[in-house]
């Protein structure tokens, strides 16, 4: 899939079936086998939700999808973004790197997971979110992460 979180092991699409469908699998196409991006795109329209990296570029250090070995060779240009799209009031990172390239062109300490911060950059003023990885390698069940994510749609 040409878009955010394809791998199925990856409950990022199972947290958002589970939010706004009531339904883990909601989003994934079983004849396929993979998620849906007709249903993911209409959700996240039907929401006003949208996806972007905080890094424009990166370098893998191993063969593996693991952030440890991500170095960040060129960080999202927030406040260009902001710009771009002044109506942005939450920013939410799921992980620990993520949320530290925000947190670094905010001027602010990285937030612990769940708690949001008051933030601004550039006059754009915006609550940070960190939130659990969405990976099943981070210890915690989906419908704990989904109950977590679901203060930052409330």
């Amino acid at each position: 899939m040409p878009f955010y979180y394809p791998n199925k092991t990856n409950d990022f699409w199972r947290i958002m079936g589970l939010l706004f469908m009531g339904n883990r699998d909601a989003l994934w196409n079983n004849e396929q086998g993979k998620f849906d991006l007709d249903a993911i795109r209409s959700l996240l329209n039907q929401e006003g939700i949208a996806l972007w990296d905080t890094a424009m570029a990166v370098r893998r250090l191993k063969g593996n999808a693991s952030d440890k070995y991500l170095e960040i060779v060129e960080p999202i240009f927030l406040e260009g973004l902001l710009d771009q799209y002044p109506t942005i009031s939450q920013v939410i990172t799921t992980g620990e790197k993520a949320t530290s390239v925000i947190a670094h062109q905010a001027g602010i300490e990285v937030p612990n997971i769940g708690n949001p911060v008051d933030c601004c950059v550039g006059g754009h003023r915006f609550t940070l979110w960190r939130m659990p990885s969405s990976s099943r390698a981070y210890p915690l069940s989906l419908e704990k992460k989904a109950e977590m994510y679901k203060r930052v749609f409330a």
